[in-house]
């Protein structure tokens, strides 16, 4: 029997960003913190009376010049103190479920950055509860399904990411799973080792980002130490051969997010990506829009501007749009529904 990637029909390159659009997808890479438009920053800091250093949304938008992940994060945090109560971080992710829907993803595992909110005093459950009822209100208003994954922030103590854990517990239902974030560079995974064993005996799902500006060697120690089921980013993976056999063999996803690697001088370029590589080696690498507001592009924008500048086809299209429901943490049911509908979209596309 032929693979179903490879009995994927041919589609004219004037029609291949119609098809990326109309394809139904996950998104499994998405800090809803870098979500976060100008627009709703000006909104929010006028709701709650925060001042914030910039005069307009274009002076704001001009200060999105990053050349690297810490110069963005400094801009990011800056971004997210605007967000005070339980209205405002259900604002925050419902905008972003919009879009999402929007771009025809259907299902979305979003990272929330709690560390960020309660340093400035806000309630972990003012985070969880509003970014839950977005959630909620996605599968029943937009026919888009969501789930929380709370992450840690890695250049902060594993005691602080315990701390975390603990007062994120008595909300335990509405999130999950766990990942790791934040500056990658010095702060190697096995850092956490032992809050993510915890959250292993928990029955928490566990990701964390690895190999983005950090060396393969982090990502062996997301895999063997944090014990993880998905790699973020995971792009520097390609210059550690047994790695690559490592995560083609046993599957281990990628979530790799094309603009945001293009924005962060990961790549020189997009057409330098090496999205293409890790797929012809047999990788579950998926795409992802990772802090939309900030990268220039949702989900859409990744695929159809990492497309026309790399030369990927229909067939790396279905591949990636699979990959995203195989490595979703949606249940056997729902992920074969989704991959029926993609078949569907593929079959059906003029």
């Amino acid at each position: 029997m032929i693979p179903r990637e490879l009995a994927v029909k041919p589609v004219a390159a004037d029609r291949l960003p119609d098809l990326l659009r109309l394809m139904p997808k996950a998104e499994l890479h998405i800090h809803i913190e870098g979500s976060l438009e100008p627009e709703l920053i000006f909104a929010l800091a006028q709701r709650n009376r925060v001042q914030i250093p910039y005069a307009s949304v274009e002076e704001l938008r001009r200060a999105y010049a990053f050349t690297n992940l810490q110069s963005f994060l400094d801009i990011y945090y800056a971004g997210a103190s605007v967000l005070i109560t339980e209205q405002d971080f259900y604002d925050m992710a419902w905008a972003y479920l919009v879009k999402a829907a929007a771009d025809n993803v259907v299902h979305a595992e979003l990272f929330f950055d709690p560390q960020t909110h309660t340093a400035r005093g806000v309630a972990m459950k003012t985070v969880i509860d509003g970014l839950h009822r977005a959630c909620t209100d996605a599968s029943a208003k937009l026919g888009v399904s969501a789930s929380l994954i709370l992450c840690f922030l890695r250049h902060l103590s594993e005691e602080e990411a315990f701390e975390t854990l603990e007062q994120a517990l008595p909300l335990r239902d509405k999130f999950i799973g766990v990942g790791l974030d934040s500056s990658e560079l010095g702060h190697p995974p096995e850092k956490f080792a032992r809050v993510f064993a915890r959250c292993g005996e928990l029955g928490l799902h566990r990701v964390a980002h690895a190999g983005e500006e950090g060396p393969p060697a982090y990502v062996w120690s997301a895999l063997d130490v944090l014990k993880v089921e998905r790699i973020d980013h995971g792009v520097q993976s390609v210059h550690d051969a047994a790695l690559m056999q490592r995560l083609a063999k046993d599957r281990i996803a990628l979530t790799v997010c094309p603009l945001s690697n293009l924005k962060l001088c990961v790549f020189p370029d997009l057409a330098s990506h090496n999205l293409g590589r890790l797929l012809d080696a047999g990788l579950a690498a998926t795409v992802n829009s990772d802090d939309p507001a900030y990268f220039g592009g949702y989900m859409n924008d990744n695929f159809v501007q990492t497309f026309a500048a790399t030369g990927l086809q229909a067939r790396h299209a279905y591949t990636l749009a699979r990959n995203s429901f195989e490595a979703s943490f949606l249940d056997a049911t729902a992920k074969a529904r989704h991959i029926e509908r993609l078949n569907e979209s593929f079959d059906t596309f003029q």
